[in-house]
Formats: C-alpha cells, structure tokens, sequence
C-alpha cells in the first residue's frame, strides 16, 4: 500500500462526450489520498458511473488521469492499462455480472488468473480473498446458491485477490437487507484500500466516509466533510 500522505488518483480537467454528443463530464477535478474514503452523490445521469468508468481506462476522455503514478490517456498502451486495472478494483452494483464460473474458488481466481499466474497460485489467492471477506466456506458453491449478501462478498474477494490499492464500490448496499448491509459495512471497515463508494445510501456512506463529492451535471459542485455536503446539497437516502 502506499503512504496515506499521497495521492493514489490525480484527476485534472477530465472531459468526455458521448458518441451521440451528450457532454457527460465537463472539468473534473478530484485526488484520491491512499487509505481514504470517499463518497460519490449526485443524480442519475450526473456523470458519475462515466467518472469512475475512467478510472480503470474503461472510457478514455481529455484531461489529466493518474493512479497510483500511472497515467492514463489516450495512448496508453495495454500493459500500463493492465497494471492500472489491477490497482483499481472495480465492484459492480449487480455483483452476478462478476459471477459466472461453476465454484465461488473458480470466480475468485478468474482474474488473478488472467494476469499469468499459474492455477495453484491463482487459487491461493483466492482462498485468501475469500479468508479476508468471511467466505471461505463457500469455495466450493455455485455462486447462484448464495444469498444477495454473500454474492456481494465473493464479488469483493474476487477484486482483493488481484490486490488492488484503490476499490470503487457502485451502488454496494442494493438488494442488500438490513443485516447484508451491516456485513458488508463491517467488512469494508477492515480493508485498508482507498475506497470510492457511488451510492445514493447516505447513512452507509456516512457510516464509511469521512469525504463526500457531489456531481452535477457533469461537474463538481461540492467536494468536502460528508455531512456537510449532504446538509449542502439537501442529499437524503434515496434522493433523486
């Protein structure tokens, strides 16, 4: 892990614009501190999942991008992309779009194993992943027989093994009851990477973040204390 003096995401003046002309980020400016953990609000279409979709080079626009010292622009080369992709790791809001092996062990190792190492190694990694999120006993289930909340852990785990320094977190408490939510909150309070949570959950996101950023319209129009930019803004779970 890096020093929590330094910054693992550097954005400047990111712009992207849709194929069919929709303006969807216009100037960001954000910077990720090793260890921290920020909140992402804002309304559906703000820009958020655009934002965060250029963490990783999923989407490339004009600007500034660094994570973890590596830059990210439109000619970056596939190598400086993979070893971006292993830094951040991404957990989706539907966790089933990242299930889709026979066994739990099997999912967990999948991208682990996708970066060269061999199967004995890759499936060390992800028994210690699925140790870390409290899954263990689950490697050898079919991922549909587990429960929303246990989909959701496996989904983590399966980023952990790749050991990322950063995780983004889309929307982690849906379909998620209320003692699913506390799991997942008590799990992530553990885990020592910089967390980016996309959520419209403002008691989880105040629960695990002491930072809040506030998109609109493509830009940021709060950056600051959690609470104050919920008070700021009006943002109340669930908020539109």
């Amino acid at each position: 892990m890096k020093p929590e003096t330094e910054n693992v995401i550097d954005v400047r003046g990111l712009r992207y614009r849709y194929p069919d002309g929709t303006l969807a980020l216009d100037g960001i400016d954000f910077r990720l501190h090793a260890g921290e953990c920020a909140a992402v609000f804002g309304a559906n279409g703000s820009g958020k999942t655009t934002f965060v979709m250029h963490l990783n080079g999923l989407l490339r626009g004009e600007g500034s991008i660094e994570v973890c010292g590596l830059r990210i622009d439109g000619s970056a080369k596939a190598d400086t992309l993979a070893a971006v992709r292993a830094r951040v790791g991404l957990v989706f809001q539907n966790s089933e779009e990242q299930l889709f092996m026979p066994t739990v062990l099997a999912d967990v190792a999948f991208g682990v194993a996708n970066m060269g190492l061999s199967s004995e190694n890759a499936a060390r990694k992800a028994k210690e992943a699925l140790e870390q999120v409290g899954m263990a006993g689950a490697a050898e289930k079919a991922p549909y027989h587990l429960s929303a909340g246990e989909k959701r852990r496996v989904a983590i785990a399966g980023v952990l093994a790749m050991q990322p320094d950063i995780l983004v977190l889309d929307e982690p408490t849906t379909s998620l009851d209320p003692p699913g939510q506390r799991e997942l909150l008590q799990l992530l309070r553990r885990l020592p990477q910089a967390k980016i949570l996309v959520t419209h959950d403002v008691d989880f996101a105040a629960a695990l973040a002491a930072r809040a950023v506030f998109f609109e319209r493509g830009r940021i129009a709060g950056d600051g204390e959690i609470h104050s930019i919920i008070e700021q803004f009006h943002w109340s779970r669930g908020s539109e």
